[in-house]
């Protein structure tokens, strides 16, 4: 079994504060996370921002710089930025934070979805007014990410010294890769993300990630590491899944506020060490950091703008 790269996931821009009191929110909640992820075994952080003063995702360039500023001073790990931002946000607020900082790993959705997080409003009890809102405005939300806008983001990670990590949550969006890999805008490494169980994206079921693995071997060859996301109560189903597949996984507060079954996940380390234990118990190996870059063949972390 080769070695396994753990992502944690920090915040993102989907759960919102009223969900978990745990989820981080300010600078230096989210620094103070990814240092529990670090601690627990995690090589790679993906980060988001938030307004520090009620939790509502932004793309203010300012607090990104101060997150992983933070990061970078306090750990090894590899800083992964966000350019999916929160809803309506334009292409330049979403990659501000690669064209800004120049990290060496970004993510790059891969293909446009219905992004519905609406049905999560009617169990919630907001800690804010803008939740609500927020969550049932995706009944009416296409996730925008056109074929020049790939382009847009690809050529500008490359431009910057970034590796984009392609965010997959559907089938076709292989078949959107494909594509832009025989025109020749993908050049080796090719690093793909499988995002599991949105409402709009592919199911998170067994069969449909051995499925979505053997179309990206067929349509980009063998060549490119892979990894899995999912959502919700199916997050250690798919990433113990993963392992026994030969993929890397994500987990954190961003794709999952729990723990296990009705237990809130106090911090994103306490999953990375869940993870971690299920990847030591069948035998496996944890990526550290320098060999996660040398498995994503990443720039290093003394080459980035922050």
């Amino acid at each position: 079994m080769k070695k396994t790269i753990i992502t944690a996931a920090l915040t993102g821009g989907i759960h919102t504060p009223g969900m978990s009191e745990y989820l981080p929110i300010t600078p230096d909640q989210i620094i103070a996370d990814a240092l529990t992820a670090y601690e627990a075994g995690a090589a790679v952080v993906h980060i988001h921002a938030r307004n520090p003063e009620n939790g509502r995702p932004t793309s203010d360039i300012e607090l990104f710089t101060q997150i992983a500023k933070g990061i970078k001073e306090q750990s090894d790990l590899v800083v992964c930025v966000t350019t999916g931002g929160g809803l309506g946000m334009t292409i330049e607020e979403r990659l501000k934070p690669v064209t800004v900082l120049k990290p060496e790993l970004a993510s790059c959705n891969s293909g446009s979805i219905n992004f519905v997080l609406a049905p999560a409003a009617k169990r919630l009890k907001p800690k804010y007014d803008w939740e609500i809102p927020y969550l049932e405005s995706t009944e009416d939300l296409i996730f925008s990410n056109t074929f020049k806008g790939i382009r847009t983001y690809v050529e500008t990670m490359y431009a910057n010294g970034t590796i984009p990590e392609f965010e997959v949550y559907d089938i076709g969006m292989i078949n959107n890769l494909a594509y832009f890999k025989e025109i020749g805008l993908l050049t080796k490494p090719i690093y793909l993300q499988f995002v599991m169980g949105i409402l709009g994206g592919i199911p998170a079921e067994t069969d449909n990630l051995t499925f979505m693995v053997k179309k990206a071997k067929q349509q980009l060859g063998d060549i490119f590491e892979w990894s899995v996301a999912a959502a919700g109560k199916n997050q250690f189903y798919m990433t113990s899944a993963a392992l026994s597949m030969g993929g890397h996984v994500r987990v954190g507060l961003e794709d999952n506020v729990y723990l296990k079954p009705r237990v809130l996940a106090k911090n994103s380390g306490e999953q990375v060490a869940q993870i971690r234990q299920i990847i030591e118990a069948v035998g496996g190996e944890v990526a550290t950091t320098d060999e996660a870059r040398e498995i994503l063949s990443l720039k290093g972390k003394s080459k980035v703008a922050f």
